[in-house]
């Protein structure tokens, strides 16, 4: 009886325990329309996980994260920066979208062009990708 009420009190501690990492898990963004986490040690062996909802618990059963991103509907970039300490370092035009690359304070980065990058924004007429270190894949 006593080994079957410690059993019970262990499980019911791993639970609360489990719930309070759960609840307090974070991830590098808001959650936008989906959350992306890259997955691996290189570009080479990327592997993309997608959440449509609970992003932070899903970021918790991945062991290899390199990498998170987002997209919005609508974003207003100029208060995003402000809000991750951002700088852009380098712009980058394209016919459908405008790529930022910034320095920002986020947990992952890349070296591009000499510059340490950990923040690229993929701004186009319809929606905004944030990601960090870059987006990796199409976009």
């Amino acid at each position: 009886m006593r080994f079957l009420k410690l059993a019970a009190l262990a499980v019911s501690s791993l639970c609360v325990f489990a719930a309070i990492v759960a609840f307090n898990a974070t991830t590098c963004f808001a959650e936008g329309e989906s959350y992306t986490f890259f997955c691996g040690d290189t570009s080479k062996n990327c592997r993309i996980v997608t959440a449509e909802r609970g992003a932070a618990v899903c970021g918790l059963l991945l062991d290899d994260v390199c990498g998170e991103s987002t997209t919005y509907s609508s974003l207003d970039v100029e208060n995003f920066l402000d809000g991750v300490n951002g700088e852009v370092l380098f712009c980058e035009e394209l016919s459908d979208s405008v790529n930022l690359y910034c320095s920002a304070d986020l947990p992952y980065s890349v070296t591009l062009y000499g510059e340490e990058v950990n923040l690229h924004i993929c701004i186009k007429q319809d929606s905004v990708t944030v990601a960090s270190p870059i987006i990796f894949g199409g976009y």
